[in-house]
């Protein structure tokens, strides 16, 4: 065994036996580690992170992966557990950093040579190398880039490829460093080193071509030439401030341009070798990527490559001079590479020209429109419509294998991708650019397919299926040109009756039509129609895809700004119905996920309309619940559905908790790993069902324990969970506050300190909710918070709303429990060793100062009636600041006081006998209908100040006498006096 380990070379410092053990040791618990035995495995893997920071850990891990003898899985775990290294502990700052010496041993080791005879553990090093160099190249590092050019010029082929990878790795790591004076080095790098890896890279390149033609498989000129091409893109790019000014960069480009298609040629001879046509294809692409790069990031250097670009695409893609060369990825390149030249806003000039300050803007828009000719734009929308628009055959044999997988909406960004998405975008781009040219062609493309009335020719209906398609995505452009009215009743709906099987492609597409128009330009008396044509189309016998269609356009229409409820409503029923039918029916996620979507919308829109209809859909959602629980994005769609349902149907949803709850539950609880995705649809259904319940049960009630362990989870969510903390206030408001009292004390109090004033002002109105509820109780529960708001009121200067809520508490505390306001300011004094009448004056001073920015009136005037309560209070600090007092109460008078029909003051803010708050009557939720109870109780709302005043005026007249009140009077401004005294004698 001691032989083998001195074979192996496992010596770190000296070569001393302590070092051997130690290497040993490390190499040993790497096998158990690499294991699959779970015993070994999870000791070892302890073992292993506890060495991790160890002095000549990452030496030792060196030593064991340079070890081409040692088996290639212990190796590769090595490298990781040193990848790994770098990122936490290779910064100098990074809590036990690997040191300055042992870094400077590994970073001479790691370049020492470039044979790793596996290339996944050669990709691994090569990555490990890039993220030191992004640490320390060049300063810490110089010698990294001289060694790597030094090694490509051997004629080791491995070690060159090895070399070639690891700089890509490099230079991918070093222009991603973004700080100026990174740039400028990686700038200086480029001008060092691009003309000889451009050298490099052009011979690799000929040498393959010229292999290729003698009929020989060079793939080690390859590989080279495609390293070399990935290291050229970093640097064209990011390496040269103006490319266009570098006559070596625009060499480069233009050998990119060269070698499309020699390689393409190149590639179509290859069929008989997989491996070699996929890595030519893969330098193909990169070609491709050279371009779009450069256009993305150097529009202006770009601009004398714009016609080459576009004689190459069109060239390639849209006659006859790519017939056998293409294949998907490339041609979806090259139609991208058009579409982004036509859509570059440094291309595009002003409306008037002669505000274009960059004359590279009125190039390009000048070689746009010379390219573009009238005859080249017509070819390329023939083109799109007559070849790349059409169905293939394995389009159909996936329609009828797989439909739900065909009907799936390539949405996002497919066109970076697939071809199909690729062309329509590419088709809007071009229609869009030159509408006036191509509006007359599609116009008369749409006048020949109503010639067309073979019904079994498969080539006719995919032809008429492929400008149908361009109808439907060009709708906002041809809104002018095409009266889809007259089109819709007199074409598309006499082609949805033909039942004819190949006809369903036509059926699907112009139901399809109808839905891309539908906000476009269908008028509103006509949406009946649409609902008439697309009940037949979701019926079961109908074909799946041409259903999910029929489904997705129903959603449009519902979900479309003109929507009507009326026009809709005969049609709901039978809509549910089959939506619901064809829900049970369809197999995949996403299938389901979108009729889901549909449901909701339309439950939505309806809102209590859906009562008498829901009753199968609410039979079928627990069973899919309990069939999805893989599919967390499913159960995301079920619990919106289950928000519309509830909010449609009202209180009647009560009927459903025992579903329900568990739903929450389970969707709220931390402690369940698909919360991450399931929480906020959660918490959203948790507030739908509080909102319509109308008595709170007890497992209701219980479930509030999962709302407690999200508070202490984090601020996310915070809006939502005191709103329905609120609504628990609101619901249950003794059983919840005896249960949960001290879970929200705590909550507040560890909340208040730490959110911004958009937090602080959503916790204020729970806390005034609660006292609110409990007058009196209410205040002695969060005594010991109110010290902590009466500290920012006096040590702070709050933003208006925060302020604002502060002294609404506060007020309310005043108003319903005196005593404990009085505590508040004891507590206070104490603390300060102040007096607390001298505390109280400050707050009273704060208040005053503050009236004016209260806002809205309601809060005005609850802060005038508690200013007016104090009146009474015997205090020579309210005395000294009467006039201010008189003042704030004169103002809210001002405020709220206003004009009966026989000219009489009244109170506008007091509701009488059958008078409510202002609630649209479509929203009177329960939840509305308890904060309408309870603001019918609020002083705000059933005590007139101007009366109130009077009283407590009269009061301090009484119990000051009538001398020491004139002279107390005599201290308040003439002004306010005169107010005070309309009001009084009113």
């Amino acid at each position: 065994m001691a032989s083998s380990i001195k074979s192996m070379d496992l010596y770190i410092v000296d070569n001393n036996d302590k070092s051997m053990n130690s290497d040993l040791l490390v190499l040993e618990t790497l096998k158990k580690a690499a294991s699959q035995n779970l015993e070994l495995l999870k000791p070892a893997e302890q073992q292993l992170k506890c060495w991790e920071t160890q002095p000549g850990f990452y030496t030792t891990l060196l030593t064991i992966f340079s070890n081409y003898s040692i088996d290639i899985n212990v190796r590769w775990l090595a490298v990781l557990y040193f990848k790994n290294g770098v990122d936490r502990y290779w910064r100098k700052t990074a809590p036990n950093a690997i040191s300055e010496d042992e870094k400077h041993i590994l970073r001479q080791k790691l370049i020492s040579n470039f044979t790793e005879p596996f290339n996944k553990l050669a990709i691994q090093l090569a990555v490990l190398i890039s993220k030191i160099a992004r640490f320390d190249c060049p300063r810490e590092w110089p010698q990294l880039v001289p060694t790597l050019l030094e090694a490509l010029r051997t004629s080791d082929d491995l070690q060159q490829q090895r070399a070639l990878l690891t700089l890509h790795h490099v230079t991918k790591a070093l222009c991603s460093k973004r700080l100026a004076g990174d740039r400028r080095l990686f700038q200086e790098l480029t001008t060092n080193i691009f003309s000889y890896i451009l050298q490099l890279w052009n011979t690799h390149s000929q040498t393959f071509l010229q292999s290729t033609m003698q009929k020989q498989d060079n793939i080690i000129s390859l590989e080279k030439s495609l390293f070399s091409l990935k290291v050229l893109r970093m640097l064209v790019v990011h390496g040269f401030k103006e490319p266009h000014r570098v006559e070596e960069a625009v060499q480069f480009i233009t050998i990119v341009f060269q070698h499309i298609k020699p390689f393409l040629e190149c590639r179509k001879t290859l069929q008989h070798n997989d491996n070699l046509r996929e890595l030519c294809e893969k330098y193909l692409i990169l070609l491709t990527k050279v371009l779009h790069d450069l256009l993305e990031l150097h529009p202006f250097s770009y601009v004398n490559f714009i016609r080459p670009s576009l004689e190459c695409c069109v060239s390639l893609c849209f006659t006859a001079e790519g017939n056998g060369y293409l294949f998907e990825r490339f041609i979806v390149q090259c139609l991208n590479l058009i579409k982004a030249i036509l859509l570059c806003a440094e291309y595009k000039p002003a409306k008037v020209p002669e505000d274009t300050k960059e004359p590279a803007t009125l190039e390009a828009h000048r070689i746009k429109l010379e390219f573009f000719t009238y005859p080249t734009l017509i070819e390329i929308c023939k083109q799109l419509l007559s070849k790349y628009f059409l169905l293939t055959e394995e389009d159909l044999a996936t329609w009828d294998n797989d439909p739900e997988w065909f009907a799936a909406d390539e949405g996002g960004e497919a066109w970076k991708f697939s071809l199909r998405p690729c062309t329509e975008v590419l088709f809007l781009t071009i229609f869009h650019e030159f509408r006036q040219s191509l509006i007359p062609l599609l116009l008369e493309m749409i006048q020949k397919m109503q010639t067309m009335t073979s019904t079994t020719d498969l080539q006719v209906i995919l032809q008429k299926d492929a400008v149908y398609n361009a109808v439907g995505l060009a709708a906002f452009d041809l809104f002018d040109d095409v009266d889809f009215d007259n089109w819709f009743m007199q074409v598309l709906i006499p082609e949805l009756k033909i039942k004819e099987d190949r006809y369903r492609i036509i059926r699907r597409r112009v139901i399809w039509v109808a839905g891309q128009w539908v906000g476009v330009k269908l008028s509103p008396e006509l949406r009946p129609a649409l609902y008439e044509i697309i009940l037949p189309l979701l019926d079961s016998k109908e074909d799946l895809v041409v259903r999910l269609a029929s489904a997705n356009t129903l959603r449009v229409a519902v979900d479309d700004f003109e929507f009507n409820i009326e026009q809709f409503l005969p049609y709901l029923e039978p809509s549910v119905d089959q939506l619901y039918n064809l829900l049970k029916e369809a197999k995949e996620c996403d299938s389901k996920m979108n009729l889901l979507n549909v449901l909701s919308f339309i439950i939505e829109r309806v809102g209590s309309q859906i009562r008498p209809h829901a009753a199968n859909l609410v039979n079928y959602l627990p069973l899919l619940w309990e069939t999805s629980g893989d599919h967390n994005m499913l159960r995301c769609a079920i619990i919106t559905n289950l928000v519309h349902l509830v909010q449609g149907l009202g209180t009647l949803s009560e009927e459903l908790h025992p579903f329900l709850l568990p739903v929450i539950a389970f969707s709220t609880n931390v402690n369940e790993p698909p919360h991450v995705y399931l929480l906020e649809d959660g918490l959203e259904l948790w507030w739908a069902v509080l909102e319509n319940t109308s008595v709170c049960s007890p497992n209701l009630l219980q479930l509030a324990q999962n709302l407690f362990s999200l508070f202490e989870s984090g601020t996310e969510n915070l809006r939502i969970c005191l709103q329905i903390a609120q609504a628990y206030i609101l619901l249950a408001p003794k059983d919840f506050l005896q249960n949960y009292s001290k879970n929200l004390v705590d909550t507040c109090i560890s909340f208040i300190s730490d959110v911004r004033s958009e937090g602080i002002v959503m916790i204020m109105r729970l806390i005034e909710l609660v006292f609110k509820v409990f007058p009196e109780e209410g205040p002695q529960l969060f005594q010991y918070m109110l010290l902590q708001v009466l500290t920012f009121v006096l040590e702070n200067q709050p933003y208006p709303m925060v302020i604002t809520m502060y002294l609404s508490v506060l007020s309310r505390v005043i108003l319903y429990n005196r005593q404990c306001f009085k505590l508040v300011l004891l507590e206070r004094a104490k603390a300060k060793k102040e007096q607390t009448e001298e505390v109280f004056g400050k707050f009273l001073d704060i208040w005053l100062e503050n009236m004016l920015v209260v806002h809205p009136v309601e809060r005005r005037k609850l802060l005038g009636l508690a200013l007016a309560s104090l009146i009474t209070s015997n205090s020579s600090v309210v005395y000294d600041r009467i006039c201010g007092i008189l003042l704030g109460i004169v103002e809210v008078l001002n405020d709220i006081t206003k004009s009966d029909d026989i000219g009489a003051h009244i109170d506008s803010l007091v509701l009488h006998a059958n008078e409510t708050l202002q609630i649209d009557d479509d929203d009177e939720t329960e939840h509305e209908r308890r904060k309408q109870e309870l603001s019918r109780q609020d002083p705000i709302h059933t005590v007139v100040l101007k009366e109130y005043l009077c009283s407590q005026m009269s009061q301090l007249q009484q119990s000051l006498g009538q001398t020491a009140f004139e002279q107390l009077m005599a201290t308040v401004d003439v002004e306010t006096m005169q107010q005070l005294k309309e009001y009084l004698e009113s």
